[in-house]
């Protein structure tokens, strides 16, 4: 017997949520078939079959949350069976749980041989001592103020899981009246949103950046004229599309390399200077932001960068992306150039020690070296460093370096 279980997929996950089974019960399956899909704390990922054979046992329905390395399922080859206590402990499905009421009923039908007992002695004890519950689920119920010790878990064994606690809010309302003011205007009612799964990962990750990383903040206006060139060129004579990001990518990952201090990490003894450079691209999606990474990113041309960037930010808003590349980045770009921003600030993507937040390109009347009244592109480009890493003055360099980069693109052409 092969079992199928909750893998890990990322170095940060602890847990992971099952989507739904794509094949049914008693399935032939072979090795590398996709059998469900799970959501981690990061994207929508799929489930593989680690072997060879019939699909059986489930263990947990779609929507149920549960830790990595937990069963969830078996694999038999011909002539297998399951185990006698397939499905007990820590790998009980709601399945069993749904049987307890079919026993209550045999047990009744024995009543009339059976000691009478009392109502105290038929219900269940609650559980003391510490509930089991998924940090998740133990953040929500603190911040909508629910008792978790009167919420049932759906999770194995009995623990609390997030869609527990978002079932529990909702039964006690969702809506919250507007205090009467006096207003010649109808008041309206506020609404309670329940976050969903990645807002709270998102929520968390910044909260604890914001807090706990020494952020400083550098800005810097580059001129854009000959990258706007270039890109007219390529567009012109090569048929292809160049972006202001894929130059972005290119002056950072080479000012990494200029500059090595910028891209390491604090290790609270020490510093950890990394030998490739890993560029995470935020990349807005429906639900939220993800961070896909290109990984060694300092061995690829201005249109590998340009081609992976987007492939990845492709991937992100499909759900598509794999563990590999969520994982690992050393340095990340924030750019919402895209969205008409004149300058923004970043938080640090843990556990790097630097990000850079890239706004839009605009025409600008500018003052040019004979003391001339011109028109040219300009943009805005702020670095957040972590003071625990790097210095200001090393912060303002790196700054300085990006720029010079992107105002001489011709050296990201190699």
């Amino acid at each position: 017997m092969t079992e199928v279980i909750m893998p890990k997929m990322g170095d940060g996950m602890e847990e992971g949520t099952l989507l739904e089974w794509l094949k049914k019960d008693g399935d032939e399956v072979k090795t590398g078939d996709i059998i469900g899909t799970i959501q981690t704390d990061k994207a929508t990922l799929e489930l593989e079959a680690p072997g060879r054979g019939k699909l059986t046992g489930f263990l947990i329905e779609p929507g149920a949350t549960v830790p990595v390395g937990v069963p969830i399922a078996a694999i038999l080859k011909s002539g297998e069976e399951l185990p006698a206590n397939w499905g007990s402990g820590e790998a009980k499905s709601a399945s069993k749980a749904e049987e307890a009421p079919a026993s209550e009923e045999k047990a009744e039908a024995k009543a009339d041989s059976t000691p009478a007992v009392t109502k105290a002695e038929a219900e269940p004890a609650k559980p003391t001592g510490r509930i089991k519950a998924s940090p998740l689920a133990k953040r929500i119920a603190a911040e909508a103020g629910v008792d978790l010790s009167s919420v049932e878990g759906s999770g194995p064994n009995g623990r609390i899981v997030e869609k527990d606690v978002r079932a529990a809010i909702q039964d006690q309302g969702t809506k919250v009246s507007t205090p009467n003011i006096s207003s010649p205007a109808a008041s309206a009612e506020d609404v309670k949103v329940p976050l969903n799964h990645l807002r709270g990962i998102i929520a968390d990750r910044t909260q604890h950046s914001k807090q706990t990383v020494p952020h400083f903040y550098v800005t810097l206006e580059v001129d854009l004229e000959k990258i706007m060139a270039i890109r007219d060129m390529f567009k012109a004579e090569e048929g292809g599309k160049v972006s202001v990001n894929d130059f972005v990518i290119r002056a950072c990952t080479l000012a990494l390399q200029d500059m090595p201090v910028v891209n390491s990490t604090f290790k609270g003894d020490h510093l950890l200077q990394f030998g490739n450079v890993n560029i995470g691209v935020a990349a807005a999606i429906d639900d939220g932001l993800l961070v896909p990474v290109i990984h060694g990113a300092q061995n690829m041309t201005l249109r590998q960068l340009g081609e992976e960037s987007k492939q990845l930010v492709s991937k992100a808003r499909e759900g598509k992306l794999t563990p590999n590349e969520m994982q690992g980045s050393t340095f990340s770009i924030s750019n919402m150039g895209m969205l008409n921003v004149e300058v923004f600030s970043a938080i640090i993507n843990e556990p790097n020690a630097a990000i850079i937040a890239i706004s839009s390109a605009a025409k600008k009347v500018v003052v040019n070296q004979d003391d001339e009244l011109e028109i040219r592109w300009r943009m805005n480009i702020t670095g957040s460093f972590d003071h625990r890493v790097v210095d200001g003055a090393v912060g303002a360099q790196f700054m300085n370096a990006v720029r010079n980069y992107l105002e001489n693109p011709t050296r990201l052409l190699s």
